[in-house]
């Protein structure tokens, strides 16, 4: 019996945490259990991005809530009552306060972030002049996946940026798919006032209208697929403005084909000349200077 004694008391300093290791471990297998079950099912219901996004905050949601009520077990089990956990809550906040400005600055972003929804995973938004694509919003930063940054033009740089949430409150955002996938592009092509710009202007449409013939399955049926031109005059030519929707996250590519075909079309026809800058110097028969 003594022996038992002896062993008990050496080991009652320890029973409190082997009890609350015990409780936690029980908890985080029965949360994790509840947590796949939650996602596996939400995920099977999802039709688009935006879902996606809204079931990824919520996931996000549930772990901070669990970690907190956690955090809430612990100081009780050690404090014995709310009374004490008030007061250690009390003073906790008021040291927070002054030593993490910035990161509850950034739980509150984060709170508006996930509420009122101004952005969601897999937009492709422009803050603090950089553009990317967001991959992930966690309690403090906005993840992005960059556009551009190493290149010219907006494709995957393959880099990704981190931007603390407290920046919503000092930078504009430019979301380019609140309302949908789809924003308004344009190309520029000069051409010169020899040109048959009426001609030009039908080639133009022609040759948008068969790059876009594969590109156009993807497209929303409420979107409108017709384009339209403005014209610009330059010093050397016509800017023929080629106007169209085109879905944000692949304008470089659309562009490219779109251009692609225009290059085409034009190089087998007389009726129309891309212009460029140059001097062009016209003489009589007499090799005196005309125009220049």
């Amino acid at each position: 019996m003594e022996f038992l004694d002896i062993l008990f008391n050496q080991i009652e300093p320890y029973a409190r945490i082997l009890q609350l290791a015990l409780i936690i471990l029980i908890t985080f297998i029965v949360f994790s259990i509840l947590l796949r079950i939650i996602k596996s099912r939400l995920l099977y219901k999802i039709k688009d991005k935006k879902q996606r996004s809204n079931v990824t905050v919520f996931l996000d949601i549930l772990k901070y809530f669990y970690a907190f009520i956690l955090v809430i077990i612990i100081i009780i089990y050690y404090y014995g009552n709310l009374g004490d956990l008030g007061f250690f809550a009390g003073l906790l906040t008021v040291a927070l306060g002054w030593a993490l400005q910035k990161p509850i600055t950034g739980i509150v972003a984060w709170i508006i972030l996930v509420t009122r929804r101004p952005i969601h995973i897999g937009d492709r938004i422009i803050i603090s002049g950089i553009t990317g694509d967001v991959s992930n919003i966690t309690l403090t930063h906005i993840f992005l996946d960059e556009v551009g940054g190493t290149i010219d033009g907006e494709e995957l740089s393959r880099r990704n940026i981190m931007i603390p949430n407290s920046i919503i409150f000092e930078q504009h955002i430019i979301n380019y798919n609140e309302r949908d996938e789809y924003i308004l592009d344009e190309i520029s092509v000069s051409i010169t006032y020899e040109s048959d710009l009426q001609f030009a202007e039908k080639l133009i449409i022609r040759s948008f209208n068969k790059a876009m013939k594969t590109h156009w399955e993807k497209f929303l049926k409420r979107i409108e697929k017709e384009p339209h031109i403005r014209l610009k005059f330059q010093a050397s030519g016509v800017d023929v403005v080629l106007r169209y929707n085109t879905i944000a996250t692949r304008r470089n590519q659309i562009s490219t084909d779109i251009r692609r075909e225009i290059w085409k079309q034009i190089n087998q026809t007389s009726k129309v000349a891309f212009a460029y800058p140059h001097t062009q110097v016209v003489m009589d028969k007499e090799n005196k200077i005309l125009d220049k």
